[in-house]
């Protein structure tokens, strides 16, 4: 099964990693390298549903958290 993880790293002006991260033991893993612009700026971005979307989806719920088990949601694997 194949997990997704979005990390942004920073590097300094010789281009090297500010702080490496912690990658799994014993594991292959895929890098893509998305190269953006300004880092602050992108990475609080408001983004906001297609024109043909919006508005489409209404909350039942007032706690999204329960609606899915936690043991569904693999976060400390």
């Amino acid at each position: 099964m194949m997990q997704v993880e979005r990390l942004i790293l920073e590097t300094d002006e010789l281009g090297n990693l500010k702080q490496i991260p912690k990658l799994p033991a014993n594991k292959q893993v895929e890098v893509t390298f998305r190269v953006l612009d300004d880092a602050k700026d992108s990475a609080i971005k408001r983004r906001i549903p297609h024109p043909d979307l919006a508005g489409q989806i209404k909350i039942l719920s007032s706690n999204l958290m329960d609606s899915v088990p936690e043991s569904d949601w693999e976060l400390l694997q």
